[in-house]
């Protein structure tokens, strides 16, 4: 007696991503709307704005993160303030690049409080968790502004 088994095969979208995606834009940009792989599709272009939204709150944190500590980290100043300094510049050349978008700009403002609240208890600033305001004391102007180092 022989026994059949059930092989799904393989999609090309598990079997190699770089020519999935190939094959989805020429059926994208032909029209043929009939053949594309929807539930990946929905899935990567889902994926791909989690994945913005990620990427601004990372660079806020790491922003914020520096703001604190040049602002209040005065026995490191001395030796660290370059340093941090060109970490500010860093992330918000980053972040200028992230907010052509509206959409992430507004997303900002929305988590704002949280990154504020993240980039606070990280381990360099932990440990002057007490001195540092329980709220953000910059404003996103100021936060973005390629001029502003607070004092």
């Amino acid at each position: 007696m022989s026994m059949v088994i059930s092989v799904t095969p393989i999609s090309l979208y598990e079997q190699d991503f770089p020519l999935w995606l190939d094959v989805t834009l020429e059926q994208l940009q032909a029209q043929d709307l009939d053949n594309i792989d929807w539930p990946n599709l929905i899935e990567e272009i889902a994926a791909l704005g989690r994945e913005q939204r990620h990427k601004f709150e990372s660079y806020l944190i790491q922003l914020l993160k520096h703001l604190l500590l040049y602002q209040y980290w005065q026995s490191e100043k001395p030796y660290c303030a370059k340093g941090w300094m060109d970490e500010i510049d860093g992330f918000r050349v980053q972040l200028e690049i992230l907010l052509r978008s509206k959409t992430l700009y507004n997303f900002a403002l929305t988590i704002l409080d949280k990154a504020y609240d993240r980039a606070r208890r990280s381990p360099q600033c932990k440990s002057d968790l007490n001195q540092l305001p329980s709220l953000c004391p910059y404003s996103m102007a100021q936060i973005l502004d390629p001029d502003f180092f607070p004092e």
